[in-house]
């Protein structure tokens, strides 16, 4: 692991090992027309875009022009390594060649179908989806798909009411499953709901397994998983609301659950949690809904996080990652008695796109470098690697008050230096002047792609590519090293 930023560094050594990377000298004068064009483009932006999106959570948007490997470059052709992969949705990296020629190919045969009808592609993507459930939940089933995320959990909400009859949603406090209307009524933060008038099927909120910020103020070495025990004594009686012991009957239609919450901060729970939980569930006649749309796709170290739970859901979600960012796709993944023809028939839920000929192709190709892989043994051994970076930092920082990881997910929640009390003004600093583009590796001007997450907003989730090299975690571990320094010395 390399510890000093400011080593001499072979930048041909350090091009060959990072793929992607690439230092490109230009002129000032070049460099001057660029910035002039981005302004223009930035006053014009501010005029004809909307702002309710994403962007202008920064201070100054970043235009970006390519990307490759690990790293997007801006105008200037410089550098930014990618910390975050678009919320995990690159999780093979910029530019995977097979993945584009699999697009190009479809572009070039079948770019556009109507999706009542059929093509090759949707059926072998099914397939390979099917039989990966069976192979590691054990479960049999079938694909439904969409377009986003955020569509892919409205089908499995209208799944669920129509197979239980309910509206009525169990859900984490720090869940995220979306922003349209149904997808926010399960997504514990008001203020995606807020504006939008009443939400009469409000989810049921519990509370997460967050350890390091334990809700109930307990530890983990002794509360023998106390908040399990509180949604357990919910079904204790008919006086404790969630149950009617004469009916054996329930008022909830499923749980909808992130093994590792994603929005919420990259929270892991501690082992067994899940298991006991949904011998719960189980027991009261709720489904189980598994939302994998960031964690899936080897994530976590398994194709399906779901995997590190010994259990299995009775609906899976996903998306993102299944394209590798390259064509909007989703899906859902039922067990057959919740989704066979006889129970969700033609045009029980549809979208325009949704099984669109150039994102069930795109996926193809990922599924079949995924089985071709061993994604499972190179994610683990690479998260390993990286949380012993994370870990390296936290005892130069204190300001780093948790690291964690499973897989190539990874979090470094940013403390004040009590190593406690959540600082979001770091967190934000560090997201803000990474994209500046200002930080040196080898002598070059580099820039960090970075995601805050977390409860309080303060916590920098890791979701490289899983094509990344050691030589790059290393190159991280400089850059986060020296940011961390020149942003606590700013506050």
């Amino acid at each position: 692991m390399s510890t000093n930023s400011k080593a001499t560094v072979d930048l041909a050594e350090l091009e060959r090992s990072c793929p992607g990377l690439r230092y490109t000298d230009i002129s000032q004068e070049d460099a001057a027309k660029v910035t002039k064009a981005e302004e223009d483009l930035l006053e014009l932006e501010g005029r004809v875009c909307s702002h309710g999106d994403t962007v202008h959570y920064a201070e100054r948007p970043t235009f970006f022009e390519t990307c490759e490997g690990s790293f997007l470059y801006d105008g200037k052709q410089q550098p930014y390594l990618d910390l975050q992969m678009w919320y995990s949705a690159v999780n093979l990296g910029y530019a995977n060649k097979r993945v584009n020629q699999a697009l190009k190919d479809q572009i070039d045969k079948l770019p556009q179908l109507a999706c009542q009808y059929l093509h090759k592609e949707k059926v072998q993507l099914a397939d390979r989806l099917v039989k990966s459930v069976k192979r590691t939940l054990g479960e049999d089933g079938r694909v439904h798909f969409n377009v986003g995320g955020a569509q892919a959990v409205e089908d499995a909400l209208k799944l669920v009411r129509k197979h239980t009859g309910k509206s009525r949603m169990l859900a984490f406090e720090g869940g995220y499953h979306g922003r349209t209307l149904a997808a926010s009524s399960i997504t514990s933060s008001y203020r995606y709901r807020e504006n939008y008038g009443e939400f009469g099927d409000r989810a049921e909120f519990v509370p997460f397994p967050y350890c390091f910020r334990c809700p109930f103020g307990k530890k983990v070495e002794s509360c023998g998983m106390y908040c399990l025990d509180q949604i357990e004594r919910k079904f204790e009686h008919e006086y404790t609301s969630w149950w009617n012991p004469k009916s054996k009957k329930s008022e909830f239609g499923a749980f909808f659950i992130e093994v590792v919450q994603g929005t919420g901060g990259y929270i892991i729970p501690p082992k067994g949690y899940f298991a006991r939980l949904a011998k719960i569930l189980r027991e009261h006649g709720i489904l189980i809904v598994d939302d994998e749309i960031q964690m899936g796709f080897f994530r976590t170290g398994k194709l399906w996080a779901m995997e590190h739970t010994n259990t299995a859901a009775d609906i899976l979600v996903f998306g993102k990652a299944l394209t590798n960012g390259l064509n909007p796709l989703s899906a859902i993944w039922a067990k057959e008695e919740l989704i066979s023809p006889d129970k969700f028939g033609p045009g029980s839920t549809h979208s325009t796109f949704s099984s669109n000929s150039l994102g069930t192709a795109t996926a193809l190709e990922v599924m079949k470098i995924f089985d071709e892989g061993d994604y499972e043994k190179t994610v683990t051994e690479k998260g390993a690697y990286f949380l012993n970076i994370l870990k390296d930092l936290q005892s130069k920082h204190p300001e780093i008050g948790d690291v964690d990881g499973l897989g190539l997910a990874l979090r470094m929640e940013m403390c004040e230096k009590d190593s406690y009390t959540p600082s979001r003004r770091l967190a934000d600093t560090m997201f803000q002047r990474g994209l500046e583009g200002n930080l040196s590796y080898g002598g070059k001007k580099t820039g960090l792609i970075l995601d805050i997450g977390g409860y309080y907003k303060n916590v920098v989730t890791l979701a490289p590519s899983l094509e990344i090299t050691h030589k790059e975690m290393d190159m991280a571990h400089d850059l986060l090293d020296q940011l961390i320094t020149s942003c606590k010395k700013e506050l």
